[in-house]
């Protein structure tokens, strides 16, 4: 959830928005204030991550408000008046909102603000794991055992209803779990679905022929099926390294 605050003097003003806010699963109001006093004290109570700020208002407009906080939240100026936009972008407002405001043009900058909330939350999620490696290998159970496999080792993966098959040079494990569920354990850019019943690992794939994916198994050329649903992006991924 998203929390955000409305901070407008006009009564109406701020109904529409709250109206609006309501459609959005994704967004928590957690107060409306009528002016930067109720506003600043909302920011040091609550863990706000975006401000819908109006920028005419009593005492202290919505520009000079910003202005005074060292780390505001997201930002989105709501006003009737276009002449104040440069200033706004200025100072960093992720989007300008005029009066009267369409719910298509709310949404619109909404999908901007949480496109940058999630890229700010995969920011921190790096920064914490800066320093850490990521795990090489995976287990998995099999013969009522923990079996550990080297993503090195797998060649490609295989689904027969209930079971996968995680083939590799000289072996090959069978266990008892669904193509999607180890598709989103496994590292995105070394292995990728190339049809309902394939996953590949791409350092493997010696040729694309036709709609055929090539690999070795026990030196010799096993060829796998592309899906038209993935192909797009395996050829996406192809032509990234394609001289």
């Amino acid at each position: 959830m998203i929390n955000v605050i409305i901070v407008d003097d006009e009564p109406l003003a701020q109904d529409v928005l709250e109206t609006y806010i309501e459609k959005i699963p994704e967004l928590n109001l957690v107060e409306k204030c009528s002016n930067a006093l109720e506003a600043n004290d909302a920011l040091k109570n609550h863990d706000i991550a975006l401000m819908f700020l109006d920028i005419q208002m009593p005492q202290l407009t919505g520009i000079d408000f910003l202005k005074t906080l060292s780390h505001p939240p997201l930002v989105i100026f709501t006003t009737a008046y276009p002449n104040y936009a440069i200033e706004g972008f200025e100072l960093n407002a992720l989007d300008y909102l005029l009066k009267p405001i369409s719910l298509e043009r709310f949404m619109k900058a909404v999908n901007k603000a949480m496109e940058q909330i999630e890229l700010q939350g995969r920011g921190s999620a790096a920064a914490g794991a800066e320093g850490e490696e990521e795990p090489d290998f995976i287990f998995v159970k099999a013969d009522k055992k923990l079996v550990k496999v080297n993503y090195a080792d797998i060649i490609y993966i295989e689904g027969l209803k209930d079971y996968v098959i995680i083939r590799m040079e000289n072996s090959r494990v069978i266990t008892l779990q669904t193509m999607k569920s180890l598709e989103e354990k496994l590292p995105p850019g070394t292995f990728r679905r190339i049809h309902r019943s394939y996953i590949v690992n791409v350092d493997r794939i010696e040729a694309i022929v036709g709609n055929m994916v090539e690999v070795l198994e026990k030196n010799q050329a096993k060829h796998l099926p592309i899906g038209k649903n993935y192909r797009d992006e395996l050829l996406e991924i192809i032509n990234k390294n394609r001289l």
